[in-house]
């Protein structure tokens, strides 16, 4: 393909992409395809010769997308959001022409700064405190984009290790470093991702489960205990993981008891909020945030809920150089001039008085002293335990120069791009509003479930997600379930705590509307009634519904004598209503006070010339009871008109009658 192909194809690809996302509700959600079905369709061997476009994008079709799952649609519901948006999409192919990689500021100087302007924005929106951004100088916090919540869980992991190797072999110098790797031991909730016991795993070290309490949060004392138990034998605690939005319930720990506890016992503390970390763009949600300056590490998807396509995760240290001396190496080949000016994310340097404060923080020579921060000369030292050589030869000092490491990988994509251009084209109201919409139809959706009897919601549901069940034998959801995603209509996963087997409901898509809930949980019931139905030969199951008695207008209003009735009629998918009392509306929009105001200002203010209207308005002014709402309106149309109306025959008549009655009665007095 050359650039004039490229040209053509390019804008029939964007096309292609606006086309599948802006219809993407009418496809099937989930494949129904088997294991091994696309070995069958494809060649088995790399084509000898070239092969035109158009015939490779005819298989696309035909052969790629009946055999996936479209995360986009709006009956996705299955695991956490995987969004993506359009600036986020063109984000990334400018990145993908780019294609520069930015491990070093020499590598891509524009690419390393705007990660670090890009982190700084969207640590501010979340709400983090300044500790963890890197806008002054002589902050050693910052912001890093890893490519998952794993292995920005991984990343912490080993970097407490290493700290707390370092410390151990002060007090205990005759011992291996192997050695000292078996007393250490880490600890995270029962509900915590399976990433953080793979993170375990990698590291090499123990992991403790911590019991969540009945609302699946895990709680300090339970911490507590168990560290204090385990101090007993002889462990070390040494890294703690709290999790911000669980997988099964999206359930929160409490961040500030457990912050707490590892300052106590010097624990480093990371935060996993991959899915809620989102949500803290509004100021609403930031209480599940209490207790976020114990932490050590935070972390949390952008290409979750944040509308950033994968893969993007926002990680920010406290203090960066317990990365750095985890995994510095310097190769000659990484060096460059300008060390020591700027950030890099895989090797960097700081000014003087910067990695002063950090060689004496971190007292990065183990077996020697230290140098005063005010000595200027001191002889050549060889860190032993990390292999990095710091070299100051008997002169001034003007700049140190030191590895500085953020993540496990050299290589690193340009994905600050794309974050960015989100930041800002939807700006904070924009992502704030997006995220709101989310949390108001998870909401909707519960209140359909716990209006139907046969279902229940086990947990609180917090944000955009909904665990419910049926009720009964958990073989009964697990039924529903399997059918559901069978039918393919609607995708979901399933999650189980304590016993309980549940459906996980996410809004997983921008694009979902009021109308997409009610279908889904339309789908829902029908399969359901159909489940109950082959088991206990009834819809409803073994649940006994109370029908409601039905009364009458008639016998409503002889029980209230001021009762009125209105039939209310909105702008909303809902059907029309009557509605017990007067003065309620159904509104499906945010200005009421304002369309109320625009609608007083359009009423007509030349009198209707009916004696009929006359009389509705004065019978209304005579009459005590309530009536409707057109009617009201009708009343205020009339006062709101300056001059009075002009008489007509019978109300000249009413009015003489009434003076001549008003006259007798004088003379009679």
């Amino acid at each position: 393909m050359d650039h004039t192909e490229f040209r053509v194809k390019a804008k029939e690809m964007v096309d292609y992409i606006a086309d599948y996302l802006e219809n993407i509700r009418d496809r099937r959600v989930y494949p129904g395809v088997q294991p091994g079905y696309l070995h069958k369709l494809l060649p088995t061997e790399a084509p000898e010769k070239p092969e035109k476009w158009d015939d490779i994008f005819k298989d696309v079709d035909q052969h790629i997308m009946p055999g996936l799952v479209h995360w986009q649609s709006p009956h996705m519901h299955a695991y956490f959001p995987a969004l993506t948006s359009y600036p986020s999409i063109m984000g990334d192919m400018l990145s993908s022409a780019l294609n520069v990689l930015c491990f070093t500021w020499a590598s891509s100087p524009a690419g390393t700064e705007l990660e670090t302007i890009a982190m700084n924005w969207l640590g501010k929106l979340l709400g983090l405190p300044e500790c963890f951004l890197n806008e002054k100088n002589d902050s050693p916090g910052g912001g890093v984009i890893q490519t998952t919540a794993s292995e920005a869980t991984l990343v912490s992991l080993l970097a407490a290790r290493t700290r707390a190797l370092m410390e151990l072999s002060k007090l205990n110098p005759e011992l291996q470093a192997a050695e000292l790797l078996g007393h250490l031991i880490c600890y995270c909730s029962d509900q915590a991702h399976s990433s953080v016991e793979k993170a375990g795993l990698i590291g090499l070290v123990r992991m403790r489960y911590i019991e969540s309490d009945e609302g699946q949060s895990m709680r300090g004392a339970k911490l507590e205990e168990a560290i204090a138990a385990d101090k007993e034998k002889g462990l070390v605690p040494f890294w703690v993981c709290a999790t911000l939005g669980t997988t099964g319930s999206v359930a929160f720990d409490n961040l500030r008891e457990i912050g707490q506890v590892c300052q106590k016992h010097g624990a480093w503390l990371h935060v996993d909020a991959a899915y809620a970390g989102s949500a803290f763009v509004c100021p609403e949600y930031r209480h599940w945030l209490d207790g976020v300056e114990l932490a050590d590490s935070f972390a949390f998807n952008p290409s979750k809920w944040l509308m950033v396509n994968f893969d993007c995760t926002a990680m920010w240290v406290k203090d960066s150089t317990a990365l750095h001396r985890t995994f510095n190496v310097n190769p000659i080949y990484l060096r460059h001039e300008n060390s020591g000016k700027a950030i890099d994310y895989m090797v960097g340097s700081q000014n003087e008085d910067i990695k002063k404060l950090t060689l004496k923080k971190i007292n990065i020579m183990n077996d020697i002293d230290h140098p005063k921060a005010d000595d200027n000369k001191v002889d050549n030292k060889f860190n032993k335990n990390n292999g990095v050589i710091t070299q100051i030869e008997n002169r001034n000092i003007t700049k140190v120069d030191a590895v500085e490491h953020w993540q496990i990988p050299l290589s690193r994509r340009f994905r600050a791009l794309k974050l960015w251009f989100v930041l800002r084209n939807y700006g904070v109201v924009g992502i704030q509003k997006h995220i709101r919409e989310g949390v108001r139809l998870a909401q909707k959706f519960a209140a359909l479930v716990l209006a139907d009897p046969r279902f229940e919601i086990p947990q609180p549901s917090n944000l955009g997600m909904v665990a419910f069940r049926l009720k009964g034998d958990n073989a009964f959801t697990e039924r529903l379930l399997k059918r559901l995603n069978a039918r393919g209509y609607i995708h979901a996963v399933p999650a189980c705590f304590k016993g309980i087997y549940v459906i996980r409901f996410t809004i997983t898509s921008q694009r979902t509307t009021n109308q997409d809930i009610l279908d889904d949980w339309n789908e829902i019931k029908i399969v359901a009634s159909e489940i109950l139905t082959d088991v206990f030969g009834s819809e409803n199951g073994n649940i006994a519904v109370v029908k409601k008695p039905r009364i009458s207008l008639k016998e409503t209003r002889e029980l209230n004598a001021t009762f009125g009735t209105s039939l209310l009629l909105a702008n909303s998918p809902m059907s029309p209503k009557i509605v017990n009392g007067t003065h309620a509306a159904i509104c499906d929009y945010e200005q009421v006070l304002t369309s109320c105001a625009q609608t007083f200002a359009q009423l007509k203010m030349e009198p209707k010339d009916s004696p009929e209207m006359r009389r509705r308005i004065r019978g209304i002014k005579m009459c005590g009871k309530k009536f409707s709402l057109d009617s009201c309106m009708d009343m205020v149309q009339g006062m709101m008109i300056e001059q009075p109306l002009p008489q007509f025959e019978e109300e000249r008549e009413d009015a003489s009658n009434g003076a001549n009655t008003e006259t007798i009665e004088a003379k009679i007095c």
